[in-house]
């Protein structure tokens, strides 16, 4: 078990979405080309082959008891499921509007937080995070208008991380991140692979193999594994250290870094009401964090 550090986990958080919005613009690139199912195969299959070496040659131990290797292996199926949610909708939408959408997640977990980790969520955290979530509407809006169902898709990726980040946490502080994260890669590779056996999954042209062309197309795959390992890792540390209410909101920050690298790949620039729902998340989020730094007393208190 490992003492809350507050601001530590933060930190890994803010790590996480610097490097999570790169893996998707990745993906977003490859969408078009390249199949679901082989996308979420090989970005599980670089997490086991960089990680599982990584493991034994430091010496970690990949053995787990009974209660921790049945949370992870529902961990990896839900992060199985947000990952493809998170890919197929970068298909439709742009990769900011995609991302603010999402943001619905911190709302549903903090809820989590309290009302089934027991954990304490003072009432300006829970009304920054209401604001935040009502930002977030103002994204839906927009997007839905232009495409339609697929608009609502990063909302099962909110779901679905919500549970994904609450299993998380119920690990973290019993099992050290690295062998955490290989085991997981394991655990999704295997049951990606296996998708691959079912004999109707030949009809379904997301589960086909294509041959990629091209060293480009090799190495953005390899960047997307590379990319979502890492960026995930953190934010098991994030877990590790601080209480899903607190680093939940830290997320927020995850919506300009996703602006800013859409526009900077794809062109892509948020209409008016996106741009105003995406700054109010943000404004949340930085409330959040300062008001974290400050219940810390790593700042002066502000008078």
């Amino acid at each position: 078990m490992s003492a809350d550090r507050p601001l530590l986990g933060i930190m890994f958080m803010i790590g996480f979405c610097i490097l999570a919005p790169m893996g998707d613009a990745l993906a977003k690139v490859l969408g078009d080309s390249i199949p679901l199912g082989q996308l979420l195969l090989t970005r599980f299959g670089v997490q086991t082959a960089v990680l599982i070496p990584l493991a034994i040659m430091t010496g970690r131990t990949l053995l787990m008891s009974g209660r921790v290797f049945r949370l992870t292996v529902l961990r990896s199926v839900l992060h199985i499921i947000g990952i493809g949610a998170m890919f197929s909708s970068l298909r439709f939408l742009p990769l900011a509007d995609a991302v603010a959408i999402a943001f619905v997640m911190p709302f549903i977990m903090l809820l989590l937080g309290k009302y089934v980790l027991d954990e304490e969520v003072g009432m300006r955290r829970l009304l920054a995070c209401v604001v935040g979530f009502i930002g977030t509407l103002f994204v839906i809006q927009p997007s839905f208008a232009a495409v339609g169902a697929p608009a609502l898709l990063p909302l099962v990726v909110a779901v679905v991380f919500a549970l994904f980040m609450l299993v998380t946490r119920q690990v973290a502080k019993h099992a050290d991140p690295i062998s955490l994260q290989a085991v997981s890669g394991v655990v999704a590779t295997l049951i990606l692979a296996a998708m691959y056996f079912i004999p109707a999954a030949d009809a379904v042209e997301q589960f086909q193999l294509v041959m990629p062309e091209g060293v480009d197309v090799w190495s953005m795959l390899l960047a997307i594994g590379l990319l979502g390992t890492f960026a995930h890792l953190v934010m098991t540390w994030s877990l590790r250290f601080a209480p899903s209410a607190t680093v939940a909101p830290i997320q927020y920050l995850e919506i300009p870094v996703a602006t800013a690298v859409g526009f900077a790949v794809f062109g892509d620039w948020p209409n008016g009401l996106a741009m105003l729902g995406i700054c109010i998340t943000m404004g949340a989020g930085l409330y959040i964090l300062m008001r974290e730094r400050r219940m810390a007393k790593l700042v002066p208190p502000v008078a």
